[in-house]
């Protein structure tokens, strides 16, 4: 199974899905290492149970809204301190011997730059894939 990824943009959000060879045991085990919520929330960022917060080196924040292992991590995402409040949904799912990975940034300001956005996304499911094979 080859790695695949498409993105597409709406006036509300972006959505970006990969589908990557390893199992999803490997790509939850990854995840729930430092490297591995680091690729996903950038340099320092650490996932937590719901409402415990994360901040990444980069300056971007947030709070762990859902966290159910092997299905779905939801935490709300501030691009600084002067940003508003939007939310980041992945979702996992077996798929043959790989894993389906969809990731969804929800509640967009108008002026949010949807390009860098799925760019930024599709990098981190790549680090996310990285870490897991």
């Amino acid at each position: 199974m080859a790695t695949e990824t498409t993105g597409e943009t709406t006036t509300d959000n972006v959505t970006v899905r990969r589908t990557v060879t390893s199992s999803l045991d490997s790509v939850w085990g990854a995840l729930m290492q430092p490297q591995g919520a680091s690729a996903l929330l950038g340099e320092g960022g650490e996932l937590g149970n719901k409402g415990d917060a994360w901040k990444a080196a980069d300056g971007t924040y947030g709070v762990t809204r859902s966290f159910h292992p092997q299905e779905q991590i939801r935490f709300s995402w501030h691009a600084d301190e002067d940003a508003p409040a939007t939310l980041v949904d992945l979702h996992m799912r077996a798929a043959g011997d790989g894993t389906e990975l969809e990731l969804v940034h929800d509640h967009l300001p108008a002026d949010a730059d949807r390009d860098w956005l799925t760019q930024h996304w599709d990098k981190a499911l790549a680090r996310i894939e990285e870490q897991a094979n």
